[in-house]
């Protein structure tokens, strides 16, 4: 990572805490530990929310085909314009909590996969259910949503909507992180 981007991130940072949630990017070991979640193989349509930077958005690129229909979001307009300039082709969105209705727009009924790197526990409780609420419509029956967190604190409420198939802990990455691999509860 550029050390433009290291201060790209602080600066978000100081600006917002409670929306960037770290003061740098995602480690290389946290994002290879979220990627190695997904079923390539079988992924034709992915989004990865709050991308930052773009730290794990590089891997997810360098595991998909150019088949794949990636979508990132990203609330801060820098990161985002950043996040453009980075990957031109990708489909870039503001707004995590408007996911279902962005992905239709793009003519996109469900995900096979979604990546988190949103701070969820920094977020007002309505904002939190909205979230997981718009994740668990835009996955198809059986996706995998992968989140890392700074704490076990979501547990209860992805349990609501997801499967936890585990959660991993990786210490190689400041602050040390959770990855939740979770998988969509078929509907009622």
């Amino acid at each position: 990572m550029k050390s433009n981007e290291y201060l790209l991130f602080l600066r978000s940072f100081v600006h917002s805490p409670k929306h960037v949630g770290s003061i740098i990017p995602s480690s290389r070991f946290l994002a290879k530990a979220m990627v190695r979640q997904a079923a390539w193989q079988e992924v034709k349509a992915i989004a990865e929310l709050g991308s930052g930077t773009g730290a794990i958005t590089q891997y997810i690129i360098d595991c998909t085909n150019d088949d794949t229909k990636v979508f990132l979001f990203e609330m801060n307009t820098t990161m985002r314009n950043n996040l453009q300039k980075n990957y031109p082709d990708l489909s870039i969105h503001p707004n995590a909590a408007a996911l279902v209705e962005t992905i239709k727009q793009q003519n996109m009924e469900q995900l096979d996969c979604i990546f988190s790197c949103l701070p969820f526990f920094n977020f007002e409780s309505d904002l939190r259910e909205t979230l997981v609420e718009q994740i668990h419509q835009a996955l198809k029956p059986g996706g995998i949503f992968v989140a890392f967190q700074y704490s076990l604190q979501m547990k209860k409420q992805l349990a609501e909507k997801f499967v936890i198939e585990k959660i991993e802990w990786v210490p190689l990455n400041i602050p040390p992180a959770f990855v939740y691999v979770c998988r969509k509860k078929e509907d009622n």
